[in-house]
This record gives C-alpha cells, structure tokens and sequence, in this order.
C-alpha cells in the first residue's frame, strides 16, 4: 500500500472527515473534527469502512493500524444532530432510520457497523491512541481495535443508556472480555465515565503513558520490527484461546506454528 490517494476516493475521507497516512509499516487513520470532539456520523462509518475493506483486499507490508483524534478529544461519540428532525446536514436523522421497517433498519444499521468490525479481522494489529473522551460510538470504536493506549486524561463511558438504546457498534463483545459480565454491565447501564487509570487496572487499557504520540510511535515500531507475518498469525491464535478448549488450542497451535516455520524457511520442509 503506497499512499491514502493512491487506495481510496479522497472524497469518501473528506465528506467522512477522516485522514489516512503511511509511514514505514504504519498506518495511521486519523478522525478529523476536532472543532466537534470528533463526534461521529453516518459518513466517518462509511469512511471507516472503506479503509478496512482496501486493508482486508491488500494489507501489503502494514504491521500496524493506528486510530486515533485530532484535537482534544479521540471521539465524543454520535453527532447528537443525528437526534433532530433535520439530523446531520447530507446525512440521514435517526428519524428517518426509526421509519424504516424492521429488516431495513436491521440492514442500514449492519451497514453503520462495518467501520468498527474489520479492525479484529486484518491482519495487522489495530491500536487505538486515546486521548481525552472515549464516549459512546468513541468508546466502541476504541473497543474494536485489538488494544488501547491511553493519555492519563482519557475518559471512557458507553452513554447510549442514557439515551434509551443500547450499544450496536460492536463494543459489547470486546467490552464483556476485557473486563467480565458484572463489570461491562455496571459501565453500560450506568453510562459512568472510567478515567485512564480505572481502565488500566481493568484491562481495558494495555498502557498509559504521559507522551501518547510517542508510547504509540514506540509499540508501533517494535511491531513492526518483528518478522513479517509472526504478530499477524499470533493474533487470531490468541483471539481463539477464549473459545478452544484445550486439546484444540494445542493444534492451533501447531497450526500455525508450522506455517511460521515455512515461512522462515520459504517453504521447505
């Protein structure tokens, strides 16, 4: 993969507001509304979407995907337009999706849910580099990357409670093995904020780190050092442990150890 221009319709990141950019082995996709917190719309999932699907058709020599916010926020959640009659401007209002019958609104939110699915299918680890609110669609959007980073002013909260719906971006998976049952539905029915700290003790962040820009630049370095193809076949081995039991585990393992192996040796035997 040469460069964002090269991949993708640079009208489908504008009108998405989001930026993609390459640097040795590392691409870094980057929500752009920072006047709005980086609040999100129907158009930032579309966006999301088509780099994932371009990553998943060709991941080339990425080893890291990095998603993280410009401005003070990494993502205040929904765009409460989408709440109006009117709703975001080119955009459609939940109004509208509310009139559509059930497997049409099934359909346009499965839709929605594309830019938050792909991050646990590519093959290169996802990060998400938070900073300041994580909230709601923020919130998820961090939960679909296989790790968090965090600035010590992050802040998470799933607040879609407090709107009278419930979580449907994919963030309740992830959330459940992170920090177990009780705890993920003490923070979704309540909607209560869990600053960088509390995250870190409950594994729902893997780092805090007082320079964000470089403790991600550093990780994402040392990924990237590593042979090609080892952390990309590691992961879905270890999303797999939670499920296997453990004589299927073992062969998994096998598995893929032996296509480590062909690798480092091209192929022999």
């Amino acid at each position: 993969m040469t460069n964002a221009s090269d991949r993708w319709d640079d009208e489908v990141f504008a009108r998405g507001d989001i930026s993609v950019r390459e640097k040795a082995n590392v691409l870094t996709i980057e929500l752009n509304r920072p006047e709005a917190r980086n609040a999100q719309t129907p158009a930032m999932w579309t966006a999301l979407a088509a780099v994932g699907a371009a990553i998943m058709a060709d991941p080339a020599d990425i080893a890291v995907v990095v998603i993280r916010g410009a401005g003070p926020s990494f993502s205040a959640g929904l765009d409460l337009r989408m709440f109006t009659p009117e709703g975001v401007p080119g955009q459609t209002s939940l109004a509208a999706l509310i009139g559509l019958p059930d497997a049409e609104l099934d359909a346009a939110i499965a839709d929605f849910q594309r830019g938050f699915t792909w991050q646990r299918s590519v093959r290169p680890l996802t990060v998400a580099a938070v900073h300041g609110h994580a909230i709601g669609a923020g919130f998820q959007l961090a939960l679909a990357c296989d790790l968090i980073i965090a600035a010590p002013d992050a802040t998470f909260a799933m607040r879609e409670t407090s709107l009278g719906l419930v979580p449907d971006l994919g963030g309740t998976g992830p959330l459940v093995r992170a920090v177990g049952l009780a705890r993920a539905t003490d923070i979704c029915a309540t909607g209560r904020i869990v600053d960088a700290t509390e995250a870190e003790r409950l594994g729902l962040v893997v780092r805090v780190a007082e320079d964000l820009t470089a403790a991600v630049e550093s990780y994402a370095e040392t990924i990237a050092a590593t042979p090609p193809g080892a952390v990309a076949d590691l992961l879905p081995l270890l999303a797999a442990a939670v499920d296997n039991d453990p004589h299927q585990h073992l062969a998994a393992e096998r598995r893929a150890q032996i296509a480590r192996l062909r690798a480092l040796t091209g192929g022999e035997g």
